[in-house]
C-alpha cells in the first residue's frame, strides 16, 4: 500500500520534515517515489508547504495519508479557502 507521510531530516533537537510518498512496507527514512511537501516545527510559525495537486493525484491514485499529514493537508486546505 502506498502512503504519503513524514520523512524526518534534520539533526539532533532540530528535526525537519519532508512529506513523501511511499511504500507503506518501507522504513521511515527509507527510499520515497515523491517528495510532496516540506515541513518544519522549529520555525516561530510553523512552516508547512505542499503541493495539494500532487497530494490530490496521490489520493486518487490510492494512497492514504498518515494521521499527521492528513491534518497538515486539512490546515492546509483551510488557509487556502481563506485567503
Amino acid at each position: 500500500m502506498v502512503k504519503i507521510r513524514l520523512r524526518r531530516e534534520g539533526t539532533k533537537d532540530r528535526p525537519y520534515y519532508k512529506i513523501v510518498v511511499t511504500d507503506g512496507r518501507a522504513r521511515r527514512e527509507g527510499p520515497y517515489i515523491e517528495q510532496v511537501g516540506t515541513h518544519n516545527p522549529m520555525k516561530d510559525s510553523v512552516e508547512t508547504k505542499l503541493d495539494l495537486a500532487k497530494i490530490d493525484e496521490w489520493i486518487g491514485k490510492g494512497a492514504q495519508p498518515s494521521d499527521t499529514v492528513r491534518s497538515l493537508i486539512k490546515k492546509a486546505r483551510q488557509s487556502e479557502a481563506s485567503a
